[in-house]
């Protein structure tokens, strides 16, 4: 690995693969298990960046594919980069682009040499490259890069699974070799029009093979071949059954070199991590905290709450009475839900700052149990309680 960017694994849990870790970045230590609240275009949605900082997040995550057509890379990197240009000084990591460009599907055009969309604001036409991918996220000066990749649709065939890997493998090795010339050659970066912001960013791989393990070891041993700093899991939480997904995170994860962090893409809800941790995976994103909090479902120690529901309407209580977060500490549900029902902006604001804040106290948990070799008596009591319910 880069050496302005190191990983190292501070504690194991004997009864499970669970471990905490420590990740360097030239933006800050970053604690492992770790949630990176999504800010895909710059913006983690209805939070500020003190509010963040509050909070504890040591990483978010920012969007290439979003950040590329607007307000575009060159002119976030004419400003100083991404973390000047949101006035954040801890860590990012940058998507690819891979799963928005996928998520457009009906809009673009797949070959070997990349992708050509159709913006979603205005119908321009763009062509994304790996090496584009590389050279915005180089523009962008982010911490954590991450390779094009294809994310494989689900479901598909074995055949469909193994040419998209293929593909993958492909980009994956292009996009290195790209980034790494633009860093090792000034000229590189002068001819792409871009000043570098940020000469210290790791680049990860991303694993594909849809719900076939024998792929999803070929995606890794390619990955392996061209070597990164760090390893994701990608193209699950796709519409899958999530005792698939368990069973990929299962087989593959442990096959990940130990000696770097380990990313799950895109997933998920307080359980999925959980159970995800157990298997020795180290690094998570996903909008559901925030993009729920907007739709008045909120999490709770005991499970999912809807604030729209009548029975809140003269609830006294907080959101969860275990919870120490700003909004927990001072507002009742009956007010959170007055907000929601009257289309208050506050009410996406508080609720989002309960959930992220939920997410962030719950990988602190994980941590300390793994560090007190206690982390399979607290997997099982932390599911059972957030089975119960809300009363």
């Amino acid at each position: 690995m880069k050496k302005e960017f190191s990983f190292e694994v501070t504690a194991n849990d004997s009864a499970t693969r669970a471990r905490t870790g420590r990740i360097a970045t030239s933006h800050g230590i970053i604690e492992t298990p770790v949630f990176m609240p999504v800010g895909t275009q710059g913006s983690v949605k209805a939070l500020t960046q003190q509010m963040l900082e509050a909070m504890g997040a040591d990483i978010i995550l920012g969007n290439t594919y979003h950040l590329y057509l607007r307000p575009t890379h060159t002119l976030i990197n004419q400003l100083g980069g991404l973390h000047q240009f949101i006035s954040w000084n801890r860590a990012i990591l940058t998507d690819s682009g891979g799963f928005q460009v996928f998520s457009l599907s009906p809009l673009r055009k797949l070959s070997e040499e990349g992708v050509q969309f159709q913006s979603h604001i205005d119908g321009s036409r763009h062509f994304l490259t790996p090496e584009k991918s590389m050279e915005i996220q180089a523009a962008l000066g982010s911490d954590i890069v991450m390779s094009f990749d294809e994310c494989t649709p689900y479901p598909a065939t074995r055949e469909q699974a193994k040419i998209s890997l293929a593909l993958t493998s492909r980009w994956a090795r292009r996009s290195k070799e790209y980034l790494d010339n633009l860093h090792e050659n000034p000229t590189a970066a002068q001819e792409a029009g871009i000043a570098i912001v940020n000469h210290i960013q790791a680049l990860f791989g991303i694993n594909q093979g849809s719900m076939y393990f024998d792929l999803r070891e070929q995606s890794l041993h390619e990955l392996l071949e061209i070597g990164f700093d760090g390893y994701a899991i990608g193209g699950l939480s796709v519409g899958e059954d999530k005792q698939v997904m368990y069973s990929v995170i299962h087989h593959i994860t442990p096959q990940l070199p130990i000696d770097r962090p380990r990313y799950l893409m895109g997933v998920g809800t307080p359980e999925d991590i959980v159970e995800a941790v157990a298997q020795g995976v180290d690094m998570f994103d996903c909008v559901m905290p925030t993009r729920n909090a907007r739709n008045g479902n909120l999490f709770t120690s005991r499970g999912r709450l809807n604030i729209k529901n009548a029975r809140y309407k003269d609830d006294e209580r907080p959101l969860d009475e275990e919870c120490a977060c700003p909004t927990c500490q001072r507002y009742s549900r009956a007010y959170i839900r007055h907000l929601y029902m009257s289309g208050e902006i506050l009410a996406s604001v508080l609720s989002s700052q309960h959930n992220i804040s939920f997410y962030l106290d719950m990988m602190r948990r994980i941590r300390q149990a793994i560090s007190l070799d206690a982390f399979k008596e607290f997997q099982s009591s932390y599911t059972d309680e957030l089975s119960r319910g809300v009363d």
